[in-house]
């Protein structure tokens, strides 16, 4: 007789919440996840802040800086979004992207924290100076930025 297959109750990378057989009140669980996920699809945030917001629109969301306080108190790193609810907390995973609206860039998790992308600067300086490498740099540096490859 083979084993019964069984299975966890959140989703292995984000944990999101996973409905079981016989599970009442499915939509509770449903709602939890498609909220989960409406925060983590193409996250863009406000700002990095270490206090909540004080009059907030449901589905705006902000990256939580150390030293917290009040209810971000302890949830350092992690992405705030306010919902009609109330706060909900999303984890970042290493390699996740947000958009910082209030620095108009890129923030990426890595190595446990959120850096600012930012592209590289022009070339510049040195004792042979070659105008056409350096034009042709700054075009391609201009075009990732246009494409979003760079903020």
């Amino acid at each position: 007789m083979t084993d019964p297959i069984s299975f966890s109750s959140a989703s292995p990378r984000f944990a999101l919440p996973l409905l079981f057989s016989g599970q009442s009140q499915k939509e509770v669980t449903v709602n939890e996840a498609v909220l989960a996920a409406d925060i983590l699809l193409h996250p863009a945030i406000e700002n990095v802040v270490t206090s909540p917001p004080t009059s907030p629109a449901a589905g705006q969301c902000w990256l939580i800086a150390s030293g917290a306080t009040g209810v971000f108190a302890g949830q350092t790193n992690r992405i705030a979004a306010w919902t009609e609810g109330g706060w909900r907390f999303a984890n970042p995973r290493e390699g996740m992207r947000a958009f910082d609206v209030a620095a108009g860039a890129d923030r990426l998790y890595t190595g446990g924290n959120w850096q600012l992308s930012s592209a590289p600067a022009n070339p510049s300086g040195g004792s042979v100076i070659d105008n056409e490498a350096r034009a042709a740099i700054a075009a391609l540096a201009a075009a990732l930025r246009d494409a979003g490859v760079l903020s």
